[in-house]
């Protein structure tokens, strides 16, 4: 199971589509993302830290307030300009410049931090 929270929907459906045929669900708030946990732990995370209610700095603060999410890989997904920031402490493995993306790097991104391997059209 992948997340991708996303506050924009348009942008959220275009991660998930790079996804392939994993089994995604999208959330627009940290809130629904929080809400989820509950029915499952997933594999992988898509978050743009500029959500609308609590941002994605707070949903990465309560990921790694439990033992179970705080193992879960996250990329981040955003037009904010991170460089220079050490993430990975709230599990952070990659950040993808929203401006920059590709599908071959979200498909990257689940084939190197879920082992998923399938053949993606683009």
């Amino acid at each position: 199971m992948i997340y991708v929270v996303d506050s924009d929907p348009i942008m959220a459906e275009c991660v998930a589509r790079a996804c392939g045929g994993c089994d995604v669900r999208i959330m627009t708030d940290a809130v629904a993302a929080v809400q989820a946990l509950a029915e499952g732990v997933p594999d992988l995370i898509f978050l743009e830290i500029m959500l609308v209610g609590p941002d994605g700095f707070t949903l990465l603060n309560e990921l790694v307030s439990y033992e179970d999410t705080a193992k879960v890989p996250v990329v981040i997904v955003t037009g904010l300009d991170l460089a220079g920031r050490d993430l990975s402490d709230y599990g952070v493995v990659k950040v993808l410049d929203k401006s920059k993306m590709k599908p071959a790097d979200i498909r990257w991104c689940v084939e190197r931090f879920t082992g998923v391997k399938e053949e993606i059209s683009a």
